[in-house]
């Protein structure tokens, strides 16, 4: 069986800049993704594909496809997008503060979900709302309801938008960098809110992140971008008990842990290059220690590894950090 979401091989283009290449990921129901990488690496460009916004931005796919629940995203017109996104497919955005109409009511931007979306009407609207904020745990939902965004904590937003995400009852849920903006107690609940709604509805979750520790507690599979392509892809264990490629070895190796000694968190020499000064070769080769004049040259393919994973590295070699 096919998976619920499934990118082949996808590029995309925003005017003369190609920002993807070759982007290959799937995503079935009850599972998790992880999509990792510096800031610039592609994960929320990768996100607006599997959400057909590309032409929105003036983006535009110029090579492989997007499928979602076996359609090609492309055979769609912009009120076939439409329907999915909010329907079938919900998103939750990074920055709560200003995810809100400040002019708005909480509940009324909740309810007008379910009312596009499912064509419920008016009481039934509400009703949906109220049941949404209680499973997100709000107390006091009637009145949270009444309430302003501005009247409300970040972490209770979160849960506001998290519940938009919900009411047009979807099957995916795309979360990008849901929790930055929120302290670490409230990371963890909004987290938990996330993972429970998988395991609980057979939801999917595509989770756009920066945080290698969450991506460890939360995620099923992990997919690491950087500057526009799919450096490796494989599940949460394996990438993390033996990294194959170097960039993902460095992104473990800045991960805090109990009981590190001093001097051994690492960071990453250097920067993600902009779409405009994109290397020759391997992407990553100005900040890779292995890089030798192969890397420097000649792009690598991504390749399978033993344990099912994908891997693009002329010289990935499995090995615990």
């Amino acid at each position: 069986m096919s998976a619920l979401l499934q990118l082949s091989g996808v590029s995309v283009a925003i005017g003369k800049a190609h920002l993807l290449e070759g982007i290959d990921l799937a995503l079935d129901r009850g599972q998790i993704l992880g999509l990792v990488g510096e800031s610039g690496s592609g994960k929320s460009l990768t996100a607006m594909a599997a959400m057909g916004l590309l032409p929105l931005i003036g983006g535009r796919v110029t090579a492989g496809e997007v499928r979602f629940d076996g359609t090609d995203l492309s055979t769609l017109g912009e009120a076939g997008r439409r329907h999915l996104r909010g329907r079938r497919i919900g998103f939750v955005t990074q920055n709560p503060m200003t995810a809100l109409d400040p002019v708005q009511r909480i509940g009324a931007q909740i309810d007008v979900v379910s009312r596009l979306h499912l064509g419920l009407d008016k009481a039934a609207a509400r009703a949906r709302t109220l049941d949404l904020m209680a499973q997100l745990r709000i107390p006091e939902a009637a009145a949270v309801a009444e309430a302003w965004p501005h009247q409300l904590s970040g972490g209770m937003k979160q849960r506001i938008v998290i519940a938009m995400a919900l009411a047009g009852d979807p099957d995916l849920i795309i979360a990008d960098e849901p929790t930055t903006a929120l302290d670490v107690t409230v990371q963890a609940q909004i987290l938990q809110i996330l993972a429970g709604l998988v395991r609980d509805r057979g939801l999917a979750l595509m989770l756009i992140t920066h945080d290698m520790g969450v991506v460890a507690q939360l995620c099923d599979r992990v997919a690491v971008l950087y500057a526009g392509r799919l450096a490796e892809e494989r599940a949460v264990g394996p990438i993390f008990a033996a990294p194959a490629h170097p960039y993902t070895r460095a992104l473990t190796l800045c991960i805090p842990r109990e009981g590190m000694a001093r001097g051994s968190l690492h960071g990453i020499p250097g920067a993600v290059p902009s779409a405009a000064a994109y290397p020759a070769g391997c992407r990553f080769h100005p900040r890779c220690a292995r890089a030798d004049a192969t890397c420097r040259a000649t792009v690598p393919a991504l390749s399978a590894l033993p344990d099912g994973g994908l891997v693009a590295c002329h010289h990935a070699e499995p090995g615990a950090p």
